[in-house]
């Protein structure tokens, strides 16, 4: 089957990517399936949502940011089949936000890379069978600029909790994502 990739920005609700992000004293190089995708998706690909996630007093404005693209051959197939394809790969990215008053008002916006959050389509179980695979995903953190090793020991310690109030949306919180509204 054709491997779709989507890369995503997913923001679990109520938590900030802070809280989500597992932090291991030995990094782990993960599964090639898992990595974050060589090809730059922020110029090639389909900007489908974005999350803000307010800063613990939220006149300070965002702590965060996180941006979703997505692979536009895997955005057809989702918007067809209403399933995401076995391998499509979501990246979310999260950016520490920076704050200001503009002309436009307060204003927050992305300003430095904290790190990526990855999530392999599969729904069968073919692509791994280890600690960071389950539920239908593969799953995986990057922090900062890293694209193969990953912090994430376990998706069940390290993702899943923030997961799985999106459990009925096939763990995805969907109604960030205004391109995927079928």
């Amino acid at each position: 089957m054709k491997l779709f990739v989507i890369v995503l920005s997913i923001a679990a609700a109520g938590l900030p990517a802070r809280a989500q992000m597992a932090t291991h004293a030995d990094p782990i190089e993960v599964e090639p399936v898992l990595e974050v995708p060589s090809e730059d998706y922020r110029t090639g690909w389909v900007q489908i949502g974005a999350f803000s996630v307010l800063a613990d007093t939220p006149a300070d404005g965002a702590h965060e940011i996180h941006a979703v693209f997505i692979d536009k051959p895997a955005l057809e197939t989702y918007l067809r089949d209403g399933a995401f394809a076995e391998g499509t790969k979501i990246v979310k990215e999260v950016w520490g936000a920076r704050t200001e008053d503009l002309t436009t008002g307060r204003a927050s916006y992305a300003d430095t890379l904290k790190g990526r959050f990855v999530m392999v389509a599969d729904p069968d179980g073919k692509l791994g069978a280890g600690p960071r695979f389950g539920d239908g995903w593969g799953w995986a953190f990057f922090p900062g600029e890293e694209t193969r090793i990953t912090d994430t020991e376990s998706y069940r310690d390290g993702c899943l909790a923030c997961h799985e109030p999106a459990r009925d949306q096939g763990l995805i919180y969907l109604q960030g994502y205004p391109a995927l509204r079928r």
